[in-house]
């Protein structure tokens, strides 16, 4: 049997000023075995005497129980053991043990090193070579070279263990995903500041957007110009670019002004007030085939950088005209969906292929069929009939009911994680979890009512947090505007504008700053039958507790194994997913939203190693099935922290799902933040909410 060792040998413990007593209000430093950077990245003081790099920390499974310290910066640091302290000037080196307490600067910035429940003296000593051995052994997963005990899709597996959960507060260093199983799953973004092991098989815009592009259209909600063309100079050379948004005229004008000639920019219709245009997507073509995005970042930097976020990524390859193949579910949701959108079509010449119009039955001269989502989408408008089922919770409900599931999802728990939170009902909420809890096990027997949790940060999880804000204008950090208060009423009105001159000048902060991204006023957050649903943010094993969500997710799980997975746009809104009316005949939807919904497939499906941009990948799905992983009869979908066995004939499907399952519930302690409540508790950069005015 393989042993698996965490990696995180400790922690920092912050104490208050000359005293052992660990003070609560800033955050413990996890320490992991390697070199540990210490300074103003992750110390949430205003201290400019703390360097960027003030000081390293350096552990081997060899060195447990103790760790070696580096005095990096360019001021003194004092240990304190035994009871004697000792200065250690710039360069000089120690060695700490568990108990030893650091003055980062002397006199102040206490920490205590306490060394993590596993890496007792004892079990380093009888178990030394054990641990060495299975360090190398780990760092050959990362690299991706061992094979005996990682499923082909990139999860651990321990015989013997069940279904438990993977003791590793890192299990993200492990993500690792075969290219052919990329579309199966999805992958977190970057996010700046957080230590490598945090953004194992995580994206950038850059590694999205990549490649001979002949077409870009990219959906979105919020669209900052001048940072979009800085960070993807690529955009540039595409030579017909369309961008939907759902920016008011104010930012409409600054695009037009700052936009390429090439470029198109469309606002599509929105028929009832108080909607947006909030789907988040890109659909890149290029001379082989079609590149389809899903995400949850604004085309803002912050959200690319800072944000706990996801992506879904597929390319798919032109269809065979001489072995025409069956529209699949994911090519009729996505057409239906273009179709919404109403754009002006265009003329554009695609070299090799030909001139083209394009418009949304443009996307239908591309093979889909080994995609392994669906699209759940929301459009604006009052639907009946046929199109009841098309949009919405309705849609999902619909899709889910087409599903057989695992018996041990009957009346399992299931997850709302969101960034905003609309004015709700007990009517509405039951509603929902109705279409959330749909489907039906072995036998045909209904899964039956799921009960609901909803993550959603607590006012000390912002006010510790990561984000970033401009040196010179500490009021800006998030395009969350008055005119997203004119187009949201439910959501109260923001007080913070972006600046998108400043934007070079961007350095690390924390604090009531990112709660600015989350924007739900108090009257919607503390209504009393909510009280019962409030889970909080807890995202250790993929480093993102401090990273505050601008994702967007849905789940019903058992353990920590999922019977679906939604990543999407929509928040937890009626205006987002819409509303019943007229006796159940009819759904009203204000906004348009777009997601992806990961589903255990019971059906043979050859590997995908298609690529657009991927030389030496084949051009066709007929050539690309995979003899490294042999086509299954069933997948199976988890989260990071699984560990168990699976059939033979089975596929393990891994989802980096951030936050933790079961997510632990408020205590009487706890406080939903909202954005327009005063917070007089300084932040760990010093500030209270709301700013000052300048």
């Amino acid at each position: 049997m393989a042993h698996t060792v965490s990696s995180q040998i400790g922690y920092l413990v912050p104490l208050k000023q000359n005293s052992e007593e660990e003070d609560t209000s800033i955050p413990k430093l996890p320490l992991s075995r390697g070199p540990n950077t210490i300074g103003r990245h992750n110390i949430p003081v205003p201290d400019k005497r703390l360097s960027r790099n003030h000081l390293t920390l350096t552990a081997s499974p060899d060195s447990a129980p103790s760790v070696n310290l580096t005095v990096q910066g360019t001021n003194p640091v004092v240990v304190k053991s035994g009871g004697k302290r000792k200065k250690l000037s710039p360069g000089d080196k120690a060695c700490i043990r568990s108990g030893d307490i650091i003055e980062l600067i002397p006199g102040h910035h206490f920490y205590k090193y306490v060394l993590a429940a596993h890496g007792s003296q004892k079990r380093a000593s009888n178990e030394g070579k054990q641990v060495t051995e299975n360090e190398r052994f780990s760092r050959k997963k990362i690299r991706g070279e061992s094979g005996n005990d990682v499923t082909p899709s990139g999860v651990s597996k321990v015989k013997g263990k069940g279904n438990g959960v993977e003791d590793n507060e890192e299990a993200i260093r492990d993500f690792r995903i075969p290219d052919d199983k990329l579309p199966s799953t999805f992958r977190l973004l970057r996010v700046k500041e957080l230590p490598p092991w945090a953004n194992t098989s995580c994206v950038s815009i850059t590694d999205v957007i990549q490649g001979d592009i002949l077409v870009a259209i990219l959906s979105n909600y919020m669209v900052d110009i001048d940072w979009l063309m800085s960070a993807c100079p690529a955009l540039a050379k595409v030579p017909h670019v369309m961008v939907v948004h759902g920016e008011g005229d104010g930012t409409l004008e600054h695009m037009k002004r700052k936009k390429p000639a090439n470029w198109i920019l469309h606002k599509p219709p929105l028929p009832i007030s108080f909607g947006t245009h909030h789907s988040k997507a890109m659909l890149l073509v290029y001379p082989r085939g079609v590149r389809i995005i899903v995400h949850t970042a604004n085309l803002i930097y912050v959200d690319w950088n800072n944000k706990s976020q996801g992506l879904w990524m597929q390319d798919f390859p032109w269809k065979d005209e001489n072995n025409p193949t069956e529209r699949s579910g994911f090519e009729n949701d996505l057409v239906d969906y273009l179709n919404a959108l109403k754009w002006p079509e265009f003329s554009a010449q695609l070299p090799p292929i030909g001139n083209f119009l394009i418009n949304p039955a443009f996307f239908k001269k591309f093979d889909y069929s080994t995609s392994m989502v669906r699209l759940i989408a929301s459009v604006p408008g009052y639907h009946t009939g046929a199109n009841l089922k098309k949009w919405g919770h309705v849609k999902l409900h619909t899709v889910l009911q087409e599903c057989t599931f695992d018996k041990e999802f009957k009346n399992s728990p299931l997850v709302y994680q969101f960034s905003s939170l609309g004015s709700l009902d007990e009517k509405w909420m039951a509603e929902f979890t109705t279409s959330m809890s749909s489907g039906f096990s072995e036998g045909k027997m209904p899964l039956g009512l799921g009960e609901p949790l909803m993550i959603w940060p607590t006012v000390e999880d912002v006010r510790c947090s990561l984000e970033l804000v401009t040196s010179g204008c500490v009021e800006l950090l998030a395009k969350f505007s008055n005119r997203w208060a004119m187009d949201n009423p439910d959501f109260g009105a923001s007080h913070l504008y972006i600046c998108t001159s400043c934007i070079k000048r961007f350095t690390l902060v924390q604090g009531y700053a990112a709660g600015n991204a989350i924007p739900s006023p108090l009257k919607n957050v503390e209504k009393n039958f909510l009280k019962k649903y409030w889970a909080k943010w807890r995202a250790t094993h993929t480093g993102r507790s401090r990273a505050m969500p601008h994702i967007k997710t849905f789940t019903r799980y058992s353990g920590q194994n999922l019977a679906w997975f939604l990543l999407t746009s929509a928040n937890l809104s009626k205006a987002a997913w819409g509303a019943l009316q007229k006796n159940n005949s009819q759904l009203m939807i204000r906004s348009y939203e777009l997601g992806v919904l990961f589903l255990p497939s019971a059906k043979k499906t050859p590997g995908s190693r298609f690529s657009c941009t991927k030389v030496g990948s084949p051009s066709k799905l007929q050539d690309c099935g995979s003899s490294l992983h042999p086509e299954v009869s069933k997948t199976k979908l988890v989260t990071l922290r699984w560990k168990g066995t699976t059939e033979e004939s089975s596929q393990v499907i891994p989802l980096p799902v951030p936050y933790e399952l079961p997510p632990p519930q408020y205590t009487s302690e706890d406080v939903p933040w909202s954005w327009d409540r005063r917070y007089s508790k300084k932040d760990v950069y010093g500030q209270v909410w709301p700013r000052p005015a300048l």
